[in-house]
């Protein structure tokens, strides 16, 4: 049986300010290179560059995921205080209906939410989650955050909490390694709740560049948004596509399951891109 082709479910454009190095045209270029039959497109709070990513893939024949990470307020998103932390989350426009309602959340972040970031909040995400696919984010996310703080109960508690606002096949926990310590925490402990929550995994890589000779520019961007100087950033090491599936397998599955593993995990995130 010929392998399902990897599709990036989570991706950032140079329309993530000051955080992407990504140009759209490019991304579109590379995805069909890497013959990638589609892309998400999940910049940080907003859907700036959906027109152009909409036009540039499907142009070129590839399928586009339109998407966003938005910033999720602990304490809601109309408070303006400094205690109130955020959180990151990702979602998907599965049909025409998600799309609209992922409009209608970005917008509502900076009309209604914007404080430092766009925000939204679990109460605003409960109305308008129809026809979107969430997904557990990066190191930022909630989930993840109560994982890798050890408090395990808390992270299943905001996984099934997730589950009953999106339904049972449209969230996902995901699995990134980009070789940072932290993911050495994460993802076995995400394993261990998928297994005994049944919330299915989905493989992704928090990409924010091409390629190792983009790394220069993303690490300005960041370093100018932070104030910060580069030498002190440590860029998200972002590797071969199958590499990141292959060391994500290799990490969690027993040797003799780990082939199945990530067959398993290609043809989950294969499903999520093709849902129209």
């Amino acid at each position: 049986m010929p392998q399902r082709p990897f599709v990036h479910l989570h991706c950032h454009t140079d329309y993530s300010l000051l955080d992407g190095a990504c140009d759209v045209e490019k991304l579109i270029a590379r995805v069909k290179d890497q013959q990638m039959p589609a892309v998400a497109m999940t910049d940080h709070g907003n859907l700036f560059g959906a027109v152009e990513f909409y036009k540039e893939a499907t142009s070129q024949g590839v399928h586009p995921v339109i998407g966003c990470e938005v910033y999720v307020s602990q304490q809601g998103h109309k408070t303006r205080s400094d205690s109130d932390r955020y959180n990151h989350l990702v979602l998907l426009s599965e049909t025409q209906e998600g799309y609209k309602n992922l409009i209608n959340l970005v917008s509502t972040g900076y009309l209604d939410g914007f404080y430092y970031k766009p925000r939204i909040d679990k109460d605003l995400l409960a109305r308008h989650s129809k026809g979107l696919i969430g997904m557990s984010a990066c190191l930022r996310g909630d989930i993840n955050e109560a994982l890798l703080a050890d408090r395990y109960e808390e992270g299943r508690r905001l996984a099934n909490g997730y589950t009953d606002l999106f339904g049972k096949s449209n969230f996902f926990l995901e699995l990134q390694d980009h070789g940072l310590d932290p993911d050495k925490i994460v993802m076995p402990a995400t394993r261990r709740l998928s297994q005994e929550t049944g919330i299915p995994l989905v493989v992704t890589n928090d990409s924010h560049y091409l390629s190792h000779d983009d790394v220069r520019a993303a690490v300005a961007k960041l370093a100018r948004r932070d104030d910060i100087r580069i030498v002190n950033l440590h860029p998200m090491r972002l590797g071969d596509v199958w590499d990141d599936i292959a060391r994500v397998a290799a990490a969690l599955a027993r040797p003799e399951t780990g082939a199945q593993v990530v067959e398993d995990l290609r043809g989950r995130v294969a499903d999520i891109q093709a849902r129209k």
